[in-house]
């Protein structure tokens, strides 16, 4: 299945009316972003193993470790998760610049270093979360 597929059946796997949620969100970040790389990761690690709720991702970025490994990931990420959905926005270096820049402005919303949690789209100003998701793509492409 490929990657468009694969988004396809998660986000209609979810239940109502997070799956109309889901779905509005993506169909946004891909306006945002149209030449974003597509990522959908099912959560499972290379044994099988659940260890995330699965992921779609946007963008692509090369991370860097300390032990000079790099590999390439998204910059921009949605989840379902038991209490709503999650929005991660990968590679800020500043990890309060999310919860100080936009935190006070999107609503109800729990604003962490690199989470935007939210229970339901409605609940948030959605401009504003496009505003954030723009503002952490900007430091490196999105191919």
């Amino acid at each position: 299945m490929n990657v468009k597929d694969q988004i396809r059946t998660y986000i209609g796997s979810q239940p109502q009316p997070k799956r109309e949620d889901l779905d509005t969100l993506h169909q946004r970040i891909c306006g945002l972003l149209p030449q974003a790389r597509l990522w959908f990761l099912d959560g499972t690690d290379g044994n099988g193993k659940i260890v995330t709720n699965p992921n779609i991702g946007y963008g692509v970025q090369v991370i860097k470790y300390a032990d000079g490994r790099s590999k390439e990931f998204y910059q921009v990420g949605i989840s379902a998760n038991t209490s709503g959905i999650s929005v991660y926005i990968i590679g800020l270096d500043d990890k309060k610049y999310l919860a100080q820049g936009y935190g006070n402005r999107i609503g109800q919303a729990s604003v962490t270093g690199y989470c935007i949690r939210f229970k339901a789209l409605k609940d948030i100003n959605v401009d504003v979360l496009e505003a954030a998701i723009l503002d952490g793509v900007r430091p490196s492409t999105t191919s």
